[in-house]
């Protein structure tokens, strides 16, 4: 990997455009065989104390690289703006290699208001836009809404869920959403759905009697969102959860009787689901838990009979998240919305 720097203070955006052309022209001048990335443009909104943890999440997100990723650091007090542009690039045996490319943009709040007209020149022109702003800064987000095909958001954090899910929810209605919320239910969905493709379970499936999700104690929302999908999917009536301290359930029509859905939450280092039980109406059930290099999978039988079996490779970690956050903003997921409406039918008052 090698990489061409450039870095100026009290800047202005057509400087660092400007800045952008001439590194790219060295890099293509140096090595012809060197082609830019033309896929996405990132733009990533932080707190400055931050940002060392968000570099590293970036850097952590595998091959899922944007073409250009934009870093806006918000700091108290400043009033001017600094920045780095940095064009990099990993030949292969061949000589070739794509080209990523790095901005790095120091401002103030004052700026957030106007950030389009920061943003703007920086941007590659003619491709998808993503906007993840992880700690807030609303303002910025709506001066960006212009320039945004794709909002990537967390419900899991920092609002409560119901004003999370809502947020999502009005967001989608002007730009596309990703929620890094749902893609933390990606392998538990994943495999549920697998687990019940055969047809003696999706019988059992047709008559569900109880769910129980368990999830980290700051993501309720990703367990209402996958409560969201099975209603959504199995076509149950919603209504709202109550109860407390961390426990909350409702009962829930189906088209032949009654579903008990419950939510709970535990300890646990990593955000998401700790686990998910499926009862069915014959005594059969299935639980899914989170365990060492993959998933616990318990089956209980109509008969008694009892099977465990290890599900490896379940979770991709919040590196992975990340990385299929990026990838899926050129994707469309037709089931997260009628999840997501779902989930806020559900929300515990």
């Amino acid at each position: 990997m090698s990489e061409d720097i450039w870095s100026e203070a009290n800047t202005t955006p057509d400087a660092i455009e400007a800045a952008m052309r001439e590194l790219l022209r060295i890099r293509h001048a140096a090595n012809e065989r060197l082609a830019p990335a033309r896929v996405l443009n990132l733009v990533v909104i932080i707190d400055r104390e931050w940002r060392g943890e968000i570099a590293n999440r970036l850097e952590r997100a595998g091959r899922y690289h944007a073409s250009r990723t934009v870093l806006c650091s918000v700091q108290e007090g400043r009033r001017t703006l600094d920045a780095m542009a940095s064009v990099a690039s990993d030949e292969d045996a061949s000589g070739g290699g794509v080209i990523h490319e790095g901005v790095e943009i120091d401002l103030g709040p004052g700026h957030l208001p106007d950030l389009q007209t920061i943003v703007d020149p920086v941007l590659i022109g003619e491709i998808p836009t993503i906007v993840w702003s992880p700690h807030g800064h609303e303002e910025a987000v709506r001066a960006l809404l212009p320039l945004t095909d794709v909002i990537l958001l967390d419900s899991d954090e920092p609002l409560e869920p119901a004003e999370a899910l809502a947020r999502a929810d009005a967001l989608r209605e002007e730009v596309y959403v990703i929620d890094l919320a749902w893609l933390r239910t990606t392998p538990w969905r994943e495999r549920l759905a697998a687990s019940y493709d055969l047809p003696s379970r999706l019988r059992a499936l047709r008559c569900v009697e109880a769910v129980e999700v368990g999830h980290q104690e700051r993501s309720c929302a990703s367990g209402l969102l996958l409560c969201g999908w099975l209603a959504s999917r199995l076509h149950w009536d919603r209504v709202h959860l109550s109860g407390g301290l961390g426990m909350y359930s409702a009962a829930m029509s189906r088209a032949d009787g009654e579903v008990e859905v419950s939510l709970r939450s535990f300890e646990q280092e990593a955000p998401g689901l700790v686990g998910v039980t499926v009862t069915g109406g014959d005594g059969s059930s299935l639980a899914l838990r989170r365990g060492l290099g993959g998933l616990d999978a318990t089956e209980q039988l109509a008969d008694g009979a009892e099977r465990r079996w290890k599900i490896l490779g379940a979770s991709r970690g919040e590196s992975g998240i990340l990385g299929e956050g990026v990838r899926q903003a050129l994707l469309r997921d037709p089931t997260y919305l009628p999840a997501l409406k779902a989930a806020r039918e559900m929300c515990p008052i």
